[in-house]
């Protein structure tokens, strides 16, 4: 089934990858009115905090916290509880961690929202970066075996925890549907248009190759935030996205 507009847009987060809330604005301006998504990182959230999530809370916007916490399980129950009180749609924590701390997460977000009227964020987990190559894996981080089955290993961790879903790059999306079902959320950055420069991502697509493999959410940022026309920049990915067969 073709996605409309709306549905394509819905798949995009927009990462605000800005100093502070002032550049991140004049690109929130220009995009204003396209049903995106808007991830907040850490650059952003560090140096315009709280309010900043808040604000686009309040003008409508699905906010994606990605703060990747990685912490002992209290501590991260204790940020979980936090970020939810905000109003967040979705955050993550690292899968790194290991089933205690994703539980606790769940259970700091569910102690935040219980009776406030806000709803539930989905929580997902970081598998490896999109940044991890095969040489890093294996001689940095010194896991055995390939970058595709120790995505799937955290993918498995993550589920079992009773998370909704994984941070992994497009090329392991069918994998991890496979192993967790298509009910599970795959949340994929290393997206790259045609023609876009790679940068810093070691495991890319096209946004109609992520959709093909069956991806739920694109995080797509310099493509658009460092275009020299952002919101023609990301209608040309909505038209592609809505092209797809």
């Amino acid at each position: 089934m073709k996605l409309t507009n709306e549905q394509a847009a819905g798949r995009i987060m927009v990462a605000l990858d800005y100093p502070d809330a002032n550049a991140a604005e004049r690109l929130i301006s220009e995009l204003q009115g396209i049903p995106c998504y808007m991830k907040v990182g850490m650059q952003l959230f560090y140096a315009a905090g709280p309010s900043f999530v808040q604000s686009l809370k309040e003008r409508g916007y699905y906010v994606f916290l990605d703060v990747k916490m990685h912490d002992i399980p209290n501590t991260v129950k204790g940020g979980a509880n936090s970020v939810a009180k905000l109003g967040v749609d979705m955050f993550n924590v690292h899968a790194a961690g290991g089933s205690a701390m994703m539980e606790a997460a769940l259970e700091g977000a569910d102690m935040a929202i219980s009776g406030s009227g806000l709803k539930m964020p989905s929580i997902i987990a970081v598998t490896q970066l999109t940044s991890t190559n095969q040489a890093t894996l294996n001689e940095q981080i010194g896991i055995e075996g390939t970058v595709e089955a120790a995505v799937i290993r955290y993918a498995e961790l993550a589920r079992g925890a009773g998370l909704a879903g994984v941070v992994a790059s497009p090329s392991e999306v069918e994998a991890i549907k496979a192993v967790c079902g298509t009910s599970f959320q795959t949340i994929t950055p290393g997206i790259r248009p045609t023609g876009s420069a790679v940068n810093d991502q070691s495991r890319i697509m096209t946004p109609s190759e992520a959709l093909k493999q069956g991806t739920d959410y694109m995080v797509i940022g310099r493509p658009i935030t460092a275009a020299a026309n952002p919101r023609l920049a990301l209608e040309m990915i909505i038209e592609e996205l809505t092209s797809h067969e």
